[in-house]
Formats: C-alpha cells, structure tokens, sequence
C-alpha cells in the first residue's frame, strides 16, 4: 500500500510508540508492504528473529524489528518497537480504516460508460469500473477494486475478500491474527469471471488478473497472486497466495496450486493434479506432485500393472523352488 503522500521516520515512530530509531531517518516512507511484495521506500515489519536477515536485506527501506541488537545497513532505518505487528496494525488503520458501508453503491464509485449492474450488486468505496462491463446480480466487489473494460462478473461472486493472511504466535491465546488487508484487486480488460468465485485482495499490494483470462465458476484465486494475460482456469481451481501464473496457462478443474511459486506461460495443467513446486513454461503436467504428464501416464501403466508384476514373480519363485 502506497500513502497517499511520503511520510517521515520519525512521525511513524510517534503513531506506533517506538522506542528508538537507527539509521538514516532522513529518508521519507511512501508506502507499507509485507515482505513478498516490498519495495524502495516501503515499510516492512519483522518480529521472529529468523527472519531478521531476510526483512534487513529484502528492498524495504524502512524496518519494524523489536530488537537493538541488530545492525543497520547503510540507506536503511530501523524502527524499534516492542510489538512490530500491533504497529503494523496501526498504521494499516491510520492510512486504511474499516468503515462499514450504508449503501449498496457507494457513491465515490466510477462507473463506465455502457456498464451494467443488475439489482444486488455490492460496490465498495473507492472502487472503478470501466466501460462496457457486466456485472450480474448479487456481485460483490469491494474497497478499492479496480476493474478494465468488457469485464464480465457472473451472479455470486466476490471480488476484494480479505487475504487469508495471520500473523501466528504460539506463546498467546490467540494464536493466528489477523493481518489487516490494505491491498486490492486489479482485474484487467476483456476479462470474464463465472459464479461463486472468490478473488482475495492483495495483503498489502495488487492481487492482478491479467488482460483477456477467462475464469469459470467455483475458482477461489488467492491474495497477492499475479495471472497473466490470456490465461484460463476450468471450475474449482485453487491458488493459493503470492503465487506468479505467467500468460496463456490453463488449469483444469479442480487443479490445486501451492504458494510462493511460479507457473511458466502456455503451460497446461491437466484436470484434479496438485502443484507444490513451479512448473516450467509450454509444457503439460498432470498428477500429485505435478509432473511431465506423458510420464505420469507411464508411471499409472506400470502402478495398474503391479499385481500382475507381484503374480509372475510369485511363479517365477515357485519354478526355481521346483528347479532346486
């Protein structure tokens, strides 16, 4: 997420009650990120030391760590508090509140010309809508959702849900915390979404569809994901979040992919296979864990062929039994 203007250390340090500050303090904040998705200029917030390292050599110019011991990279501020989550809360709702809606569309809504919104349609605030789009009834699409032209959004679906993104201790009541979303959804030109799908916002970026993708029913596409153009995914399709799926990928029902991980262009991904790792581009993968699909076919011949293996070793065991 981007402020709407760059912002000192040393104000952000007053909003979250930080006990110090190191570094360069004279370099102004633009934005807060989570750690996948930092840039220059961005504020990111670590509170395990295993990931110190990680956040401190990462592109994020401003760091949240509850430590004093850690040194600070030249070019670099380190903003010491005693909670860096509860600060990152902060100031997602300085910058970002929760304010609940008190109509169905909300009038700082820019609609296209030539769009249609059948009855039931929910239009959160600071959303866009292009031209020549159709969005059918009982749609939802909230905060902050920017929407091309000739879109397509079929009956029930939901547009800009919370990331499913917790911040997690162990040593609390309450172990999984909610890590306020303050991203959105970017869904590009000529792009069509069936019913009941859900496309979560960015945690604190752009969940991106890309330009001419075509989305059919029941597909549940996660936080921070980047689609490329051109792509299609068949019914009951799941990503999981932070995931990069390059153009011209299909994915057939009910194909599950994993987090973090890349899917190579005009790749295919054939119906009910599973993708924890990433997947080369212009090939086609099928099974669990996905791969090469005209290997996975030979490998359930010979998985359909065991028993009849397992019988022929038997008589060949029984012939040289009788031979001895």
């Amino acid at each position: 997420m981007k402020f709407p203007a760059p912002v000192s250390v040393q104000w952000i340090g007053e909003l979250i009650g930080a006990t110090s500050i190191k570094g360069d303090s004279n370099i102004p904040a633009t934005g807060i990120n989570e750690l996948h998705k930092v840039e220059n200029g961005d504020i990111v917030f670590v509170d395990a030391p295993k990931y110190y390292d990680t956040c401190i050599n990462s592109n994020a110019t401003h760091i949240i760590i509850n430590s004093t011991e850690v040194d600070c990279p030249a070019g670099k501020t380190l903003i010491v508090a005693d909670q860096p989550f509860e600060a990152y809360l902060k100031i997602v709702n300085h910058f970002r509140p929760f304010s609940p809606a008190d109509k169905m569309i909300n009038e700082d809504a820019k609609i296209g010309e030539n769009t249609i919104i059948m009855p039931g349609v929910f239009i959160g605030k600071d959303v866009i809508i292009g031209n020549n789009c159709r969005i059918f009834p009982n749609v939802t699409i909230l905060d902050y959702t920017e929407i091309g032209d000739n879109v397509v959004i079929q009956s029930g679906t939901v547009i800009g849900g919370d990331a499913f993104y917790y911040n997690t201790k162990k040593d609390r009541e309450v172990w999984y915390k909610r890590m306020q979303s303050c991203g959105n959804v970017v869904i590009e030109n000529n792009v069509e979404i069936g019913c009941n799908c859900t496309i979560d916002r960015g945690v604190t970026a752009s969940t991106v569809i890309g330009q001419g993708t075509k989305i059919d029913n029941l597909v549940h596409i996660g936080h921070d994901n980047a689609i490329g153009k051109n792509c299609l995914f068949a019914a009951q399709v799941g990503i999981a979040g932070a995931t990069i799926i390059e153009e011209g990928v299909c994915l057939w029902g009910q194909v599950g992919v994993s987090k973090t991980l890349t899917i190579g262009k005009n790749t295919q991904v054939l119906a009910q296979s599973g993708v924890p790792s990433s997947l080369k581009a212009n090939k086609v993968y099928f099974g669990y864990p996905a791969e090469e699909a005209q290997g996975k076919r030979r490998e359930l011949v010979w998985q359909k062929r065991i028993p009849e293996l397992w019988e022929e070793v038997k008589h060949l065991k029984k012939a040289i039994g009788e031979r001895e």
